[in-house]
């Protein structure tokens, strides 16, 4: 499996030489070698590798990756470019539309979100090719438990911010006393209802400037694409 990140290998020590680890790599290794998998293996770990440890501002907990063709790259909610706006995320622009006045981009990529701060973590990195949720369970959620905790051990703030039930639960793994969690519903079409109105990017820019470090550009620019 891909190397981590040089920011976050001291912080996730314990996690690389445990044995669940071990046995997680042994089974993605296999799933590689007998199915396709998602994302491919030098992204696994790439919403780390765009957003170095001491740089988290903003920690967004999603869940699986995508499972169809060419959308996982290893940042939940983010397609690559090129590819149709799935509808989560197309749902999150149409939030940010009425929030803060944002305009609807004409891609999914959210690499700009990363490079100012922003963790894009799903709690399992891998899945196989059109079955949703079919690595869950194998001890990715451990390890990105342990992510979690270790931007929650910083003694420098950051906003937490929670969709829908599953990444409610994250919650009991962040110290409250230091970090502001957002919580809300999920953006998916099934609870889209709840979400629409939640204002979660003007919720964590308020609290981001409580803190000190200036709001995040939400605003995904334009590729210059007809697709989305």
């Amino acid at each position: 499996m891909q190397t981590l990140p040089e920011s976050w290998r001291p912080v996730l020590a314990d996690e690389l030489t445990a044995d669940y680890y071990a046995a997680l790599t042994a089974f993605v290794d296999a799933e590689r070698a007998a199915h396709e998998v998602f994302p491919p293996e030098d992204e696994v770990f790439a919403a780390l590798e765009a957003t170095a440890y001491e740089d988290v501002k903003v920690l967004v907990v999603g869940q699986d990756p995508y499972h169809d063709n060419n959308q996982a790259h290893g940042m939940c909610f983010s397609v690559r470019p090129g590819i149709k706006v799935p509808p989560s995320l197309r749902n999150i622009y149409k939030e940010s539309v009425t929030d803060i006045g944002l305009t609807v981009p004409d891609n999914g990529y959210l690499m700009p979100w990363a490079e100012q701060g922003v963790l894009l973590l799903n709690t399992v990195l891998t899945v196989r090719a059109h079955e949703a949720a079919s690595h869950k369970g194998q001890g990715w959620e451990r390890f990105t438990d342990a992510v979690i905790k270790s931007v929650s051990d910083r003694e420098q703030p950051v906003v937490f911010l929670l969709w829908g039930a599953h990444a409610k639960k994250k919650a009991a793994l962040i110290d409250t006393s230091r970090h502001v969690i957002v919580e809300g519903a999920h953006p998916s079409p099934l609870s889209a209802k709840k979400f629409f109105g939640s204002k979660p990017f003007s919720q964590i820019d308020a609290a981001l400037e409580k803190m000190g470090h200036g709001k995040i550009d939400w605003q995904i620019p334009d590729l210059g694409k007809v697709d989305a």
